[in-house]
């Protein structure tokens, strides 16, 4: 930091304080992202899942993949 008259300068130690808070949000955005993963699923994908849990049967698996397709 630079001394003025005694004083360390306001505006470089404001800077360099906002700078690593900007990076460090920065870094827990990206590292929060990459741990979620992808979280936009296709309606299909849904519906694939939702038959693989047992969720929903092949036929209301078929009437919905039917709507889907559809629109």
């Amino acid at each position: 930091m630079h001394m003025m008259n005694g004083h360390v300068a306001f505006w470089p130690m404001l800077l360099m304080i906002i700078f690593w808070i900007g990076l460090i949000s920065f870094g827990v955005y990206l590292v929060t992202n990459f741990i979620k993963g992808d979280k936009k699923k296709t309606p299909l994908q849904i519906i694939k899942e939702r038959l693989a849990k047992g969720e929903i049967d092949e036929l209301e698996y078929e009437r919905l993949k039917s709507v889907i397709k559809q629109k």
